[in-house]
């Protein structure tokens, strides 16, 4: 199953690893830390976002390149950073919706804000928002 995804070989192997520090140092439970989980082979900040968001339901945002897009877009929490962008979600997002905005905003950057032709026109915010699309034609 891991074959059909980039870099797979590097991916097994840190699946095989974190087992292991899974069994032997956590007594088999999924830490709900940041520092342990990002201490797991293969797991950066945004991975560890992901898990402790989804998994624990932590107020935390796991910034892509979708949701890093559509915050600068947008002017909704502008960044050059992810870093910058993840902080002024985190701070700017009521905390009824942290749990849902990470989806709901990579959803967005995948099929409405898209990289390279983004659809403004079926943009529910798009009154909102600071883009302007280059005129065509």
């Amino acid at each position: 199953m891991v074959q059909t995804i980039g870099l797979y070989n590097t991916k097994a192997e840190n699946i095989l690893k974190t087992c292991h520090i899974l069994v032997n140092e956590h007594s088999s439970v999924v830490p709900d830390e940041r520092e342990a989980l990002e201490a797991l082979p293969g797991v950066g900040r945004k991975t560890a976002n992901v898990v402790l968001n989804t998994a624990f339901g932590h107020p935390t945002m796991a910034v892509d390149t979708h949701i890093f897009r559509v915050s600068n877009r947008t002017g909704i929490a502008p960044g050059k950073t992810v870093l910058e962008v993840e902080k002024k979600l985190v701070k700017r997002i009521p905390s009824e919706f942290m749990v849902d905005a990470h989806h709901w905003l990579i959803l967005h950057g995948r099929y409405v804000c898209t990289a390279r032709r983004p659809l403004c026109y079926e943009c529910q915010i798009s009154d909102l928002c600071d883009y302007k699309p280059k005129a065509t034609g």
